[in-house]
């Protein structure tokens, strides 16, 4: 019972983390599967701002809807080059971030002002991700499996945790807190 007491707030914390990352992904997806064989609307919104983004860059991108499937085709003239779907637009990774923050604590004022700029933080980085695949996949390259697999992965969840770090270190309130050893 003693030991209990010892890990309780790790406990605490985990127990949150968990019951929130799949609350977050349950209801995501119950919205997926709403709609059916459509690409929902996030992904869509994804897409136009890959697209736009790739044009300040010279491309003639632009989105199109992909009949039957929950997809969006991000095409460069009349060719499809990307094909995008609800795992691309970077919803899942946020639900992690969010279940950490809540699940972590701190000062309600700073998370109302670190969670938006943490979420703005990670679409941004992800509308890079789709940007550079994109040019991956459009120069043909033997390399886009492997940056789309794991590179761009990784370095998704390294980015999540980087504004984890800066939370624990930095806004949580707890950063004054002298450790016992």
């Amino acid at each position: 019972m003693e030991l209990l007491k010892e890990f309780k707030p790790a406990l605490v914390f985990l127990g949150t983390f968990l019951a929130l990352y799949f609350a977050g992904n349950i209801l995501y997806g119950v919205y997926i599967e709403f709609n059916g064989q459509k690409a929902d609307a996030i992904t869509h919104l994804v897409t136009e701002q890959s697209s736009w983004f790739l044009n300040l860059f010279g491309y003639d991108t632009r989105p199109e809807e992909v009949a039957g499937v929950p997809k969006v085709a991000l095409k460069e003239g009349s060719d499809v080059i990307l094909l995008i779907y609800e795992g691309c637009n970077g919803i899942n990774v946020m639900i992690v971030f969010i279940a950490f923050l809540i699940a972590f604590g701190g000062p309600v004022k700073s998370l109302f002002v670190f969670l938006p700029a943490g979420l703005v933080a990670i679409h941004i980085f992800n509308l890079l991700r789709i940007a550079l695949l994109f040019d991956l996949a459009f120069d043909h390259s033997t390399r886009f499996y492997y940056y789309h697999k794991y590179f761009f992965t990784a370095t998704l969840y390294l980015v999540v945790l980087a504004l984890w770090a800066v939370w624990v270190i930095w806004f949580n309130g707890t950063r004054n807190v002298k450790a016992t050893a």
